[in-house]
């Protein structure tokens, strides 16, 4: 049985996400979308949160599944039992970071092979800071995230109600 990895933040996740995985679904007996807790990136959502969103927008895909990890992505590929990890790629200036990201999984773990799968063009633009910025200012972002996603969002960056004096 063929199994991959979908490693990510996911903060929030998008429609450019959710194709690739659809894509990887198509390759792969099972997907696992991984969660990472700790990426260094200060998250606006917890791991929990961010679980919690997911789940239901892969939920039409048999095959798929969504956890949380912490520490080396080719170390969780081991206990997972996969052969490789799936990357998105919007555009070539994702291809430099992933790239060498790839040659130092690849120097890591050799058993583990990487996959780079090109969204949809229409993805090409989004990404998950650039969302979060549109909803931070009231922007629209229904075009770019799944509905629960974009009241999550909407609900992250109400104004706070004034404390009574």
């Amino acid at each position: 049985m063929r199994h991959c990895i979908y490693p990510g933040t996911f903060d929030p996740i998008t429609y450019g996400h959710l194709d690739v995985l659809a894509r990887a679904a198509k390759l792969f007996d099972r997907v696992t979308v991984a969660i990472a807790e700790n990426a260094g990136k200060d998250p606006l959502f917890t791991a929990e949160q961010r679980l919690d969103m997911v789940r239901p927008n892969v939920a039409e895909y048999p095959n798929v599944s969504v956890t949380t990890f912490n520490g080396l992505l080719v170390e969780f590929c081991l206990e997972q039992r996969a052969e490789a990890i799936i990357r998105g790629l919007r555009a070539l200036s994702d291809f430099e970071f992933e790239f060498n990201m790839a040659l130092m999984n690849r120097h890591l773990e050799p058993r583990v092979e990487t996959i780079f799968v090109m969204p949809n063009e229409q993805f090409s633009y989004t990404s998950s800071t650039l969302v979060k910025q549109v909803a931070k200012y009231g922007g629209n972002v229904s075009h770019f995230v799944p509905r629960n996603v974009a009241a999550a969002l909407k609900r992250a960056f109400a104004p706070k109600a004034k404390a009574k004096r």
